[in-house]
């Protein structure tokens, strides 16, 4: 019996994250002869998207150099980390992360963009840190239009601030970054609170307003949670659950706020998507457990869906 298409999706796409080059292809051809051979359907749609999944890897690696500073989209979001030199971030994308990153008490220790993934209420979402911008980033100074470039393409921003730093060099960063025209959900994450004087994290809020501050220190687990829960509101992303024959996917599919049955059922299978009459439904958008709901019900985040044809 073959594993459910679903299933082999979502165990596919967590062997590939974060391989690439020779180890992801390796990867990509065991997941290829585990896959049933059927000419039609769901499972040739999955082959037919490791294969391609081949070639674009081949793709990405003839295309890299030494001077490229592009990074590869992972997970439901990416969230860049933006701030001035040296303050806190490579720390707290690995507090955050299993990345391993160089870090030091001086400015620049990090020079290009750093990927890492965080799961975030069982979705994986991807941090970028992006290399300290000075005053003149837009001008090119310090590297800093591929630096923006990187930015663009993001979801959402978070400011990363020292909480006992002066809020001035913060205004210097977002001063670029608007200057840039990049304009994009974001909160500034005020590091190393437990080192802050007094009266600090006060000061950066009424500096930074109308943005959010959330204090974060890397030797504090709650506080490295209420980040993560700051992070998923920037995503405009909600957490359903899917149901199959009585059994609860452990991973939640991630799908835009305001989204339907239907586009559950799509996001799942686009086949689904067309075929779907709408779903039972478990949790805060139904009004009793098990509610049969038609195509056009909006679903909430923590709903558990099961899908009716």
């Amino acid at each position: 019996m073959p594993m459910p298409h679903r299933t082999f999706a979502q165990v596919a796409r967590r062997r590939l994250t974060g391989k690439e080059g020779r180890e992801r292809i390796r990867e990509v051809r065991s997941l290829l002869d585990e896959l049933p051979d059927y000419r039609n359907g769901p499972y040739a749609d999955l082959r037919k998207w490791l294969l391609g999944e081949i070639e674009e890897t081949r793709v990405r690696s003839s295309a890299v150099h030494r001077d490229s500073i592009a990074v590869r989209r992972e997970g439901a979001a990416q969230i860049a980390l933006v701030g001035a030199p040296n303050v806190g971030k490579s720390s707290l994308l690995q507090a955050l992360s299993d990345i391993q990153i160089r870090t030091g008490d001086y400015a620049f220790t990090t020079l290009r963009p750093v990927p890492a993934l965080t799961r975030i209420g069982g979705v994986l979402v991807q941090l970028v840190e992006i290399p300290g911008l000075i005053e003149g980033a837009t001008e090119d100074r310090g590297g800093g239009r591929a630096l923006l470039g990187v930015l663009r393409s993001a979801d959402a921003i978070v400011y990363c601030a020292r909480a006992d730093g002066d809020p001035a060099d913060l205004d210097v960063v977002r001063a670029e970054v608007e200057l840039a025209g990049i304009d994009m959900p974001a909160f500034v994450a005020a590091t190393r609170a437990d080192e802050a004087p007094d009266g600090a994290i006060e000061r950066l809020r009424a500096a930074c307003a109308p943005l959010a501050v959330v204090p974060v220190s890397v030797l504090d687990d709650a506080s490295l949670e209420a980040f993560r829960a700051a992070a998923w509101a920037l995503t405009g992303l909600i957490r359903v659950r899917l149901r199959t024959s009585g059994t609860t996917d452990a991973e939640p599919l991630a799908v835009p706020v305001g989204a339907t049955i239907a586009d559950v059922a799509t996001a799942v299978h686009k086949e689904l998507g067309a075929t779907a009459s709408g779903g039972h439904v478990w949790g805060p958008s139904a009004r009793f457990d098990g509610q049969l709901v038609g195509r056009t019900h909006v679903v909430e985040d923590g709903d558990v869906v099961e899908i009716v044809r």
